[in-house]
């Protein structure tokens, strides 16, 4: 049952809304003034409230914006015997949800009454499932440098500086950058993520700073850029490493003056963006190499936070293991798989060169391919972290590969290719520069490659 506050100096009007409301079978609280009907804001957890405009000791508009304060998703309905359509326009900005003229009509009343309460509701459930869709996994982990990140992500985050995040691959980056975000008081802002190393040189200006019609040949539509929907929020340039170096002067300009200008466009648009980068690169050795721009790259150092691969805090694997199997056990809608104390000691001597993303993955492969208790036996069957392929008990390699599948030489090397392409990239985290790199190819021929295959992230 939706609860009611009414607020006006009128006991007529009071006792009449009343009346009204109660025959509709909501519950009802009535006070005289807009001092106490503040109070009871503050006290009361009400979905509604009537507010007249015209009181004494204070009116309605202060009792408006007192009571937004309290509580701001509140839905006012303010109503005068003086009604204009200034009071009107004047209560909708200052957050009423409808303006309603005494004598009120009752069929009106109670439309904008049920309308009132409809929008409180969606709003309620919008957050709870913004809530729910954004949820920022912890950052587990009791070594000394897990803790030390997590101090510094406390101290920092509510702070406007700047932050540079290095790590390998996996090892927890955008995790930092998030934490970043929810502690920041930006949270109720967008965090908007760009992984720079996927999008083509040619592309990244546009992508990051948007484009004017007809800029270039694909340029169809205006498009905004991810600074512009980051604006009041955090913008996350994941792997930085890889800009472009016209990106970069861009970039650096957008930090200096807090403007940007749209690919193709002589209008600057300011915006307030607070910028968090990662990168799997040493920035410094980029810089000697002549990669990376010096002036940017203090920009964006504010403040550093490195996050160490796996192998560097083993004795965190055991309660990342425990999270991760109670987490995809919950997923499958199955009884959490128990792991022996042997097993973790055996995922601890591992290598870990996919860090934690490769400890989740092996976690899952462990839950689906062994039985009620993860044993030693399993760690060794089943991890194969090293990608090495293990032998039978005649000592003949086992392969997944049926060469008879193959009708010709041709047809072989397009699946070897394939297969070699994917696991790079998949190693590499998609990024498609280090894997060109990695391989010896061209990036251009790279993307002609993965277009070629229909390869995909997360196939």
């Amino acid at each position: 049952m939706a609860k009611i506050l009414i607020i006006d100096d009128e006991r007529s009007i009071r006792n009449t809304l009343r009346e009204i409301l109660e025959y509709e079978n909501y519950e009802v609280d009535d006070v005289d003034n807009g001092v106490d009907g503040v109070g009871m804001i503050g006290e009361n957890d009400y979905d509604l409230v009537l507010c007249d405009i015209k009181m004494n000791r204070m009116d309605g508009m202060e009792v408006l914006t007192e009571g937004l304060i309290l509580k701001p998703d509140l839905p006012f309905i303010m109503i005068s015997g003086h009604g204009t359509v200034e009071t009107a326009v004047e209560a909708s900005k200052k957050g009423a949800f409808d303006f309603i003229s005494k004598p009120p009509d009752l069929n009106r009343l109670l439309i904008t009454v049920r309308n009132a309460l409809d929008r409180g509701s969606l709003v309620s459930e919008t957050k709870v499932l913004k809530r729910k869709v954004s949820k920022v996994r912890p950052i587990l982990g009791e070594s000394p440098a897990i803790r030390k990140i997590k101090e510094t992500i406390d101290r920092v985050g509510p702070t406007e500086a700047r932050v540079l995040i290095t790590g390998a691959n996996g090892s927890g980056k955008e995790l930092v950058a998030r934490w970043l975000h929810e502690k920041s008081n930006r949270a109720n802002a967008p965090l908007i993520e760009v992984n720079c190393a996927a999008i083509p040189s040619e592309l990244i200006e546009s992508e990051l700073f948007g484009h004017e019609k007809g800029s270039f040949t694909s340029a169809v539509k205006q498009r905004i850029g991810k600074f512009e929907s980051a604006d009041g929020g955090t913008l996350f340039l994941d792997e930085i490493g890889d800009m472009s170096q016209s990106a970069q002067a861009k970039v650096l300009r957008a930090l200096q003056e807090n403007k940007i200008t749209r690919v193709g466009g002589e209008k600057e648009i300011e915006v307030n963006v607070r910028v968090v980068a990662a990168t799997n690169k040493d920035l410094l050795k980029e810089i000697e190499a002549g990669n990376f721009r010096m002036d940017l790259y203090h920009r964006l150092s504010v403040i550093l936070i490195h996050v160490p691969p796996l192998v560097e805090r083993k004795d965190d694997i055991p309660l990342l293991t425990s999270n991760f199997l109670e987490e995809i056990c919950n997923d499958y809608g199955m009884p959490v798989k128990k792991i022996s104390a042997a097993a973790l000691e055996a995922l601890k001597s591992l290598p870990w060169t996919g860090n934690i993303r490769e400890l989740r993955n092996m976690a899952e492969r462990l839950i689906i391919l062994s039985d009620k208790t993860i044993t030693e036996e399993d760690i060794r069957a089943f991890a194969n972290p090293s990608g090495t392929v293990s032998s039978n008990s005649t000592g003949q390699a086992n392969t997944d590969r049926d060469f008879d599948q193959f009708t010709n030489f041709q047809e072989y090397k397009d699946y070897a290719e394939r297969e070699y392409i994917k696991f790079k990239l998949e190693k590499n985290n998609w990024n498609v520069s280090k894997t060109a790199d990695d391989i010896d190819i061209q990036r251009s021929h790279l993307y002609s490659k993965i277009e070629k295959y229909g390869l995909k992230r997360g196939e």
